[in-house]
């Protein structure tokens, strides 16, 4: 029987993410053998992969890959944000986010398709990182963004590794010009829409329902002022300008210069390449957002377990 060391537990314990006792009986049942173990963590947790499914995971990392015309993103949630900076977690979003260009957008197209290091679907090497990492895992969202000629750019803020981070973009400009100077303007544009999320491109593509809203919200607020219809109605356009400049990306104030609005910096580009330059989308991503995040009582849990 081969001796179970604290350093043998240790080195299972920064390869998998699971706890120390997992590891020590893991090691336990393998006589010592490091991959072993591995499969035996894996195998052990199968079973409770179903237990830790109901359990809520908000936070994790975006994964991103963008290469020439095309670029995709990945949430994957974990139950702490201790674990985002787990290698074996950054491994298997780096894995999913490797194969999400083909899911194109559709998050159960991508969990049945087969991770190359796993050998494994999406679905089922998540399930076995569950075991592993000893958290519930869950693959929220992907998005797929491409352009017919010019660049998908993008940026990854608060990086804890390569394409993996809190807040993901990507975002299209479609032109013929030089594709070295697309890529670095559009970088720029992305870390400009990590900054102020904008909602649509332009003014045109913003949503309908979000316009009607905001306009009613205005009107109503400037009918209490008890002035003239003409007065209010340029009052309510007044305020939908600002509302543009705040939510609209071409009309935002360009924060890498806010002497220029982004569409500004935009046409300078396409008249610095000579060719047009158009921004055709973009999408960003932030871990966790729009998840209710469940608020527990941890000394309230700690009081029932002991019985009080």
């Amino acid at each position: 029987m081969a001796a179970i060391t604290a350093a043998l537990v240790k080195e299972l314990r920064d390869k998998t993410g699971a706890g120390m006792m997992d590891c020590k009986a893991a090691l336990n049942e393998t006589d010592g053998d490091i991959e072993g173990a591995v499969d035996w963590l894996r195998k052990k947790g199968i079973a409770q992969a179903a237990k830790k499914s109901s359990r809520q995971a908000s936070e994790g990392l975006i994964g991103l890959a963008a290469s020439g015309t095309s670029g995709a993103m990945v949430e994957l949630n974990s139950e702490t944000d201790f674990v985002s900076r787990n290698e074996s977690f950054q491994e298997l979003l780096r894995a999913i986010t490797g194969v999400a260009a083909e899911a194109n957008g559709d998050v159960e197209v991508l969990k049945g398709l087969i991770v190359p290091s796993t050998g494994k679907t999406v679905a089922d090497s998540i399930t076995d990182g569950i075991a592993v990492i000893g958290e519930n895992l869950s693959l929220r969202r992907t998005i797929a963004l491409r352009v017919d000629q010019g660049v998908v750019a993008s940026y990854v803020h608060g990086a804890l590794a390569p394409g993996l981070g809190r807040i993901g973009v990507l975002v299209g400009l479609e032109s013929s010009g030089d594709t070295d100077k697309l890529q670095e303007a559009g970088k720029q544009i992305a870390m400009h829409i990590a900054a102020t999320q904008p909602q649509s491109v332009t003014i045109e593509s913003m949503p309908a329902d979000v316009v009607a809203r905001e306009r009613a919200i205005h009107a109503e607020q400037a009918a209490a002022s008890g002035k003239p219809a003409n007065i209010i109605e340029k009052m309510v356009d007044g305020r939908m300008r600002k509302f543009y400049e705040d939510s609209v990306l071409l009309e935002q104030a360009f924060v890498v210069d806010t002497e220029k609005k982004v569409k500004h910096a935009v046409e300078e580009l396409a008249k610095e390449l000579g060719t047009p330059v158009s921004v055709t989308g973009f999408v960003r991503f932030a871990v966790g957002e729009g998840i209710e995040k469940v608020q527990t009582d941890l000394a309230g849990e700690v009081a029932a377990l002991a019985g009080h």
